[in-house]
């Protein structure tokens, strides 16, 4: 609530200057690679929905250099194990938006969304009150999820 109830500033696209404020667990950012990073979403669909993105500002795919789309790659996979290793889940939705039609909320910067699914995840709050219902805060799964990463080490 507190950030939703937050005045409504635009700070630019929040991939570009979330990591260059270097504020990672104020800002949810869980961790860095040289051309990538991986944060949780404030806005999340699910506890752990977590986001890929290159640090370069770009919305389109082709523009991105293999470089960047294989680091992207490994954080992806590396968000999978992470989120298996710290809530085991029964599955994941993996998949970017391309486009406003396509739900992105960003539309000039490619993120990618990793989403932890259980069984019975879908529940009447969403479709009767319009509610989506997290059991855990978000610095809550910040903080476990961090403290994963020490555990497994990063990429």
């Amino acid at each position: 609530m507190e950030y939703i109830e937050q005045a409504k500033v635009d700070k630019g696209c929040i991939f570009c200057t979330l990591p260059a404020e270097n504020k990672d667990k104020e800002n949810l950012i869980l961790c860095r690679a040289e051309r990538s990073f991986m944060m949780m979403n404030c806005f999340p669909y699910n506890n752990g929905h977590l986001m890929v993105a290159a640090y370069r500002h770009t919305a389109d795919m082709y523009a991105l250099e293999d470089c960047e789309l294989m680091e992207i790659n490994k954080l992806l996979r590396y968000a999978v194990r992470l989120l298996s290793a710290t809530m085991q889940p029964d599955g994941f939705n993996l998949g970017v938006n391309l486009g406003r039609t396509a739900g992105a909320g960003v539309l000039d910067h490619l993120h990618w969304h990793i989403v932890p699914r259980w069984n019975g995840d879908c529940n009447f709050m969403p479709v009767v009150a319009g509610t989506k219902v997290l059991p855990e805060s978000l610095q809550s799964t910040y903080d476990k999820l961090k403290e994963k990463i020490e555990e497994l080490g990063e990429l």
